[in-house]
């Protein structure tokens, strides 16, 4: 294998040890055991257990972040066009975390179960999500597709505590209610909720 090769392979066995066995539990031994390698392998890629699992946290955060930013609108539209917007971002939000599970549970549960420098990252990748949203929804007020009145800042709390806490339960819980819902039924779902609240309907 190439160097580029053995990052690549480490960075994706830990990520599955420390989504499975928690961050505490892995140890580098078990890493290297997983990819193959010498030990000498993991040190010549990551000073220590704790930098892998930023270098894991931050890559995860930034095809995140992408998956909203591709939210963000260029052009104004009416309320029908807005609702599909958000059902598009929120199906690819779903998807992506669906197709990545280990850094979805290392995102919600590493803070449970590591040292001060990870959970801040991690409290800084909530933060950064957040923003994101916020973004998208000042840039629909801006287009004067959203009321202005509103705080950006706290539509964009709200609204990130309905996803992410959907997210988990969707991803980890055993919840009746939502086992076997696909992702864009889902998204369905919350977009309708986003926009119409209990009542669920735009009429």
């Amino acid at each position: 294998m190439s160097t580029l090769d053995n990052r690549r392979h480490l960075m994706e066995a830990a990520l599955a040890l420390f989504a499975q066995e928690g961050y505490h539990k892995t140890k580098v031994s078990d890493i290297v055991k997983q990819v193959g390698v010498a030990q000498g392998t993991f040190y010549w890629h990551f000073k220590n257990k704790e930098e892998i699992v930023l270098c894991i946290l931050q890559e995860g955060e930034q095809a995140l972040l992408n998956v909203i930013r591709s939210g963000y609108r260029q052009t104004e539209g009416n309320v029908d066009d807005m609702v599909e917007s958000s059902r598009r971002l929120m199906t690819d939000l779903f998807s992506f975390a669906q197709a990545n599970p280990d850094y979805m549970r290392l995102l919600f549960k590493t803070g449970q179960d590591a040292e001060e420098k990870i959970c801040r990252h991690i409290s800084h990748t909530l933060i950064a999500i957040e923003e994101a949203f916020e973004r998208n929804i000042k840039r629909a007020q801006e287009l004067e597709m959203l009321p202005k009145d509103s705080s950006s800042k706290r539509l964009a709390a709200m609204l990130v505590s309905l996803v992410l806490g959907t997210l988990e339960r969707w991803l980890f819980s055993e919840s009746p209610h939502l086992d076997n819902i696909a992702a864009e039924s889902l998204a369905v779902e919350i977009v309708s909720f986003e926009f119409f609240g209990l009542l669920g309907k735009t009429k």
